[in-house]
């Protein structure tokens, strides 16, 4: 199983649902609350001039009427991950983490 898939299957875990999308299109609808998460960057180490380590970062954003969301501390707990920031949009909250996976 990829590194992506296996993160998307803990993400779904801690919702107890599968509202956890990956890139979405505009047009998929989505139930809340969900996740939303896209591949942000690549952190390279090198050594000897070889690249020897990668790892992916993600933009994950967690998606919840309840402004109180307890999947906040949960997907908060996960190793590598920090919340970025909160921001409300459409009546919906919505949490920012970066996590290296």
């Amino acid at each position: 199983m990829s590194k992506r898939l296996e993160l998307h299957e803990i993400l779904c875990g801690i919702l107890g649902s599968r509202n956890v999308y990956f890139q979405p299109p505009e047009s998929v609808k989505m139930n809340y609350p969900a996740v939303v998460y896209s591949r942000n960057n690549i952190d390279t180490l090198h050594g000897d001039n070889l690249a020897y380590v990668q790892t992916c970062a993600y933009l994950i954003t967690l998606i919840d009427k309840n402004p109180d969301s307890k999947f906040v501390e949960k997907i908060a707990q996960l190793p590598l991950c920090r919340h970025q920031r909160n921001y409300q949009a459409d009546n919906l909250n919505h949490d920012v983490f970066l996590l290296y996976f």
